[in-house]
């Protein structure tokens, strides 16, 4: 599922299980990231959907890249993994407006 910024970070303030899952590469998470998230590279293909199928499924995650798309990609590899709660960022760390880190 799409959310916009507010109701990315409304939903991720209000849920007691998120995960915050950067699916960008080394290099772009290396110019900042959305704090505690986890980096999975969704370039590494095969490796990409082990490392999500190890993942807890009971959880919700909130996913992002840079604009929004490789991350609407990593939210359905998850819903077809069986995840049910994965929820896209539209518009992506490019327009998070919200805390980084570096």
């Amino acid at each position: 599922m799409n959310l916009s910024q507010d109701e990315w970070i409304t939903q991720l303030k209000n849920s007691d299980n998120a995960i915050v899952l950067d699916v960008r590469t080394e290099d772009e998470v290396s110019e900042g990231y959305i704090p505690n998230a986890i980096n999975i590279d969704i370039h590494k293909g095969q490796g990409f959907i082990d490392e999500i199928e190890a993942l807890d499924k009971s959880k919700t995650y909130f996913v992002y890249c840079k604009s929004g798309g490789r991350s609407g990609q990593a939210c359905g590899v998850m819903n077809q993994l069986g995840f049910e709660n994965a929820y896209n960022l539209l518009g992506g760390f490019m327009e998070w407006k919200g805390e980084t880190a570096i």
